[in-house]
């Protein structure tokens, strides 16, 4: 934990620098501020599969990700990551966080602590009417994912959400699908472990 703890952190200082070592986003409305939408929370609540995302360290080598949400009766939201690290048969890695609904947000913006007193924006740039996927984000874009309730997306699916992406000025050539099956380990489009991230 103390090592994910570590790993947070630098991730926290490398969204606070803009990640000044990234190329630059080539999408045309890469400037454009992204917006958030309204949630259902209770709704929103459960098992979501991390189907796809851009790599960065923290969740480097991890396969089979999932978020479960939970939601307190102070409003507050228990947010437990798990996955494998580095294939399926490795032991499940849990990690723990606690989230809080921005008031005035309608749901979609939340403050994700990692531990005290770190704290991250966490954006829900989409979720369909049936509450089937979702996409998060942060705000510069150098962060991003996708989400389903299911473990396996089809690719039209996968092709609609990172259109998505592409309309809220996401650069898409940076998502990488995240392996929800061993079968998808070393498929194109796939991160691998191993991949320098």
């Amino acid at each position: 934990m103390r090592r994910f703890a570590c790993a947070v952190v630098a991730l926290a200082l490398l969204v606070l620098s803009g990640c000044s070592g990234e190329p630059p986003n080539p999408n045309p409305r890469a400037s454009v501020p992204l917006t958030t939408v309204p949630v259902d929370l209770p709704r929103y609540m459960g098992r979501w599969y991390i189907i796809a995302n851009i790599p960065y360290f923290a969740e480097r080598d991890f396969v089979g990700s999932y978020a479960q949400w939970v939601l307190r009766p102070d409003g507050k939201i228990d947010d437990s990551y798990y996955a494998h690290k580095g294939a399926f048969d490795a032991p499940l890695k849990h990690y723990q966080f606690l989230d809080t609904p921005v008031p005035g947000s309608n749901g979609g913006e939340w403050s994700v602590q990692v531990f005290w007193p770190v704290r991250f924006k966490q954006l829900t740039l989409y979720v369909d009417p049936d509450y089937r996927y979702t996409i998060l984000g942060y705000p510069g874009k150098n962060l991003g994912w996708i989400f389903s309730r299911d473990p396996v997306m089809s690719d039209d699916t996968y092709r609609e959400m990172l259109a998505k992406l592409d309309a809220m000025g996401y650069d898409t050539s940076r998502f990488k699908r995240v392996p929800q099956t061993p079968e998808q380990i070393g498929m194109p489009g796939f991160a691998s472990p191993g991949d320098k991230q």
